[in-house]
């Protein structure tokens, strides 16, 4: 219990120390700009953002149905929450999304966190799956 509240914490201070500017979309990297064009066509962008925290710098997209992708400072895709509505795949590794359709069949990816250790992806129906970087399934639960 006394871990869990240190926790909220530290976290609640780091995420108080984020920083998020308006920008132009075509104040994005080139990649990220190139990543949205591709594979977010059919989305109509909000907002964008350049983000600078403790540790970490990069960019925040926002969509006008509540979608959000993040980039890292060079314009790499970190990661995209559809906020619980299906996002596009073809972005992400077919290994992963070969597993999904086969494992989980009808069930759509809503998030995907590419993270420092693993592969974070969340489906339909409150299924958390984690990836290694080579895309091999490491483990699943059900988030309550």
């Amino acid at each position: 219990m006394k871990t869990t509240f240190i926790l909220a914490i530290v976290l609640s201070a780091l995420s108080a120390n984020a920083q998020l500017n308006k920008i132009k979309v075509s104040e994005l990297p080139q990649p990220a700009q190139a990543f949205l064009s591709e594979h977010f066509k059919e989305y109509k962008i909000a907002q964008a953002y350049k983000e600078s925290q403790i540790g970490e710098k990069g960019f925040e997209v926002k969509m006008t149905d509540g979608t959000e992708v993040e980039f890292t400072k060079d314009g790499k895709w970190r990661e995209v929450d559809g906020n619980d509505k299906p996002i596009p795949t073809a972005f992400i590794d077919k290994k992963i999304t070969s597993y999904i359709a086969k494992a989980y069949p009808g069930k759509k990816i809503t998030h995907i966190d590419y993270g420092h250790k693993d592969i974070d992806v969340d489906l339909e129906g409150k299924l958390d799956l984690e990836f290694d970087k080579n895309g091999n399934f490491l483990k699943g639960e059900i988030d309550d």
